[in-house]
């Protein structure tokens, strides 16, 4: 069983929107054993639409689509997927009261009328109704393959997919388990780290896949495998990442993690450790991703992004006379900014950033690019420059944040705090 998903808008195509449902999608596909094995993204046109309906039935038993359809009876999709399947459009009255009552617990009942072309769906369709928006699921099941066409609105799909459509293929297909592993190398070139593992690669079972994912300055060792016993596979998978340890181990900060934040929570909960931000460039980056995790709470106390100068003096208790001998921009305000964010919340752990994200230059000139960031621990304190002129301003901001991440752990680990 594989998958192809096709994501329908010309507001995605143009560069407007950003696609994050064909990542979840797929995600979520492949912990039942589904991969995906092309995501595709087409114009609001019937025909093109048409097209690459049928270009994804060649490679695949299973099409998704998101995105596309909409209240008004010029529903390209809709008609795209009536002509495809040579079918016809009803009106269901059971995705009709569906609506009735969702526009009515939305205080929105004098709409339903304009919104009736909601209800119309093709006669051929299994309808999964959106709790969360007025336009349904519809899935076709034709000559042993499977169409399901789904709103685009990310909060209206992540649950059609969790608790309807993933639900439902897991129980019609007997389908493998997909295990995977992450361990998280730093230290150490790709290339430099292929040599030196070759041998272990080589000798990796035919059934167990190796990927290399560099984020940042960091690699990702993700190992993947599929079987029908997930019990197995994840025992398999444990002996192979044990013999790493003779090869890389000095290297490794996480022998089975993946986004640095969930690998620094671990650390930060075994070690009873608190921390507290100070940002400027990264302008809120950093305590995002420290938050983004569950239970993050116990450990991070709060964050000051201090992105005007005055601000840092006033907050944080930088020295104008540092900013003015030395700029904003500069080792040492980053280390009176982490050392003002550590009084302030009386943390273990402070995390200060600032530099010039760019495109322009900032009121003392800087050169764009560069970024100074700073770290605490208790009376330990580490102060890193970065130059990154060829970085976008977002690349850059995110890139600093998840640095600045992956150094703490690292400090964290090899240091007896």
């Amino acid at each position: 069983m594989k998958a192809v998903l096709i994501t329908i808008g010309d507001e995605i195509l143009s560069g407007n929107t950003v696609d994050t449902n064909s990542n979840f999608i797929a995600a979520e596909l492949k912990k039942i054993g589904i991969p995906v094995v092309q995501i595709l993204t087409v114009s609001d046109e019937i025909e093109s639409i048409k097209r690459n309906l049928k270009s994804a039935f060649e490679m695949a038993d299973l099409v998704i689509t998101t995105g596309g359809l909409g209240p008004t009876k010029d529903d390209k999709t809709k008609t795209a997927f009536k002509e495809f399947f040579n079918d016809e459009i009803i009106l269901d009255p059971e995705t009709y009261d569906h609506l009735r009552r969702l526009f009515e617990k939305r205080n929105r009942a004098h709409l339903l009328e304009l919104n009736k072309p909601q209800a119309e769906v093709l006669s051929k369709a299994f309808i999964f109704q959106n709790e969360n928006g007025s336009a349904p699921c519809q899935m076709i099941q034709e000559n042993g393959k499977i169409t399901i066409c789904m709103p685009g609105v990310p909060f209206e799909v992540k649950p059609l997919i969790k608790h309807k459509i993933i639900p439902f293929l897991a129980e019609k297909w007997s389908l493998n388990y997909i295990v995977t592993h992450t361990i998280s190398v730093v230290g150490i070139p790709e290339s430099v780290l292929s040599e030196q593992i070759e041998s272990w690669e080589l000798a990796l079972p035919k059934d167990i896949s190796l990927s290399y994912l560099p984020v940042g300055n960091r690699i990702k060792l993700r190992l993947t495998a599929q079987g029908k016993n997930q019990k197995e596979l994840e025992l398999r998978i444990e002996e192979e990442v044990q013999k790493l340890n003779p090869l890389i181990g000095n290297h490794v900060i996480s022998w089975n993690g993946d986004d640095i934040q969930e690998i620094l929570k671990e650390i930060l909960d075994e070690k009873k450790l608190t921390v507290s931000t100070a940002e400027s460039c990264t302008g809120g980056e950093l305590s995002k991703l420290l938050t983004s995790i569950s239970g993050s709470s116990t450990y991070f106390l709060g964050g000051i992004i201090a992105y005007d100068y005055h601000k840092k003096i006033e907050i944080l208790g930088v020295s104008e006379k540092t900013i003015q001998e030395k700029t904003v921009v500069s080792e040492e305000v980053a280390q009176e900014m982490s050392l003002g964010a550590q009084k302030l919340f009386k943390t273990n752990i402070s995390l200060s950033t600032t530099g010039v994200a760019g495109p322009n230059s900032d009121e003392f000139s800087n050169e764009i690019g560069i970024a100074f960031y700073s770290i605490r621990v208790n009376d330990f304190e580490k102060t890193t420059r970065l130059h990154l002129p060829h970085f976008e301003r977002n690349d850059f901001v995110n890139f600093v944040s998840q640095r600045v991440l992956q150094d703490l752990v690292e400090i964290l680990i090899r240091a007896p705090y």
